[in-house]
């Protein structure tokens, strides 16, 4: 990986410009597979250009819906079939249940989380699950924007020392990764339903909005 990063940060990006970064953005999240090497970019880049780290944030946002859509449109015409094909009717059954268990929180958290918690699976079983694209556009860019940006924020702050941080911080993730993944979705559900309890009950309060 770390020759993969410097060639991309020495031959690629160099030749591409920023425009690098949206590419390697969208083969990840679509026929490739480079963890943390969209991470890096937007850190070194921030780092390297601090004027500069929300283009990184938005390229890599932009590259990575475009790629999950792409896998989105095989799972929409390939259907269930291709799942099993692709990742076992074991694998298959177990997306499903956290589609019906957690809706689109199932594809918001594998965005948001770094490797390797997996994302590929849940897009393509979002497209033959019948999810539209828009959801699924929404939902991506928002957890990608929120994680790039994260890195974003910190290589603009602590420079290359921020890479050490997204090291220990994927490693940590994969020792606790069914944790997390359950722990996020339950914390996100309770700030759901609290607002929308806080919600129902303006709308039930007959003096809601009006003045003493």
């Amino acid at each position: 990986m770390g020759r993969l990063l410097s060639w991309l940060q020495t031959a690629l990006i160099p030749a591409l410009g920023p425009l690098g970064i949206l590419l390697v953005a969208f083969l990840d999240s679509s026929f490739l597979s480079l963890p943390e090497v969209n991470d890096l970019l937007v850190v070194t880049g921030s780092a390297a250009q601090p004027g500069r780290a929300w283009l990184f944030v938005a390229l890599a946002t932009f590259g990575s819906v475009a790629g999950c859509l792409v896998l989105w449109r095989l799972g929409r015409h390939g259907g269930e079939a291709l799942l099993v094909r692709r990742f076992g009717r074991a694998r298959l059954e177990r997306t499903r249940a956290g589609y019906e268990r957690w809706r689109m929180l199932s594809l918001a958290l594998p965005a948001l989380l770094p490797p390797p918690v997996p994302l590929k699976v849940f897009v393509v079983a979002a497209g033959a699950f019948g999810v539209s694209w828009r959801r699924l556009a929404v939902t991506v860019a928002l957890a990608r924007a929120l994680r790039y940006g994260l890195w974003a924020a910190l290589g603009v702050v602590y420079g290359r020392s921020a890479i050490t941080a997204l090291h220990r911080l994927d490693g940590w993730v994969a020792l606790n990764r069914q944790g997390i993944l359950v722990g996020s979705a339950g914390l996100l559900l309770l700030a759901c339903g609290g607002w929308l309890a806080s919600r129902r009950g303006r709308l039930g309060d007959p003096g809601a909005g009006q003045g003493a």
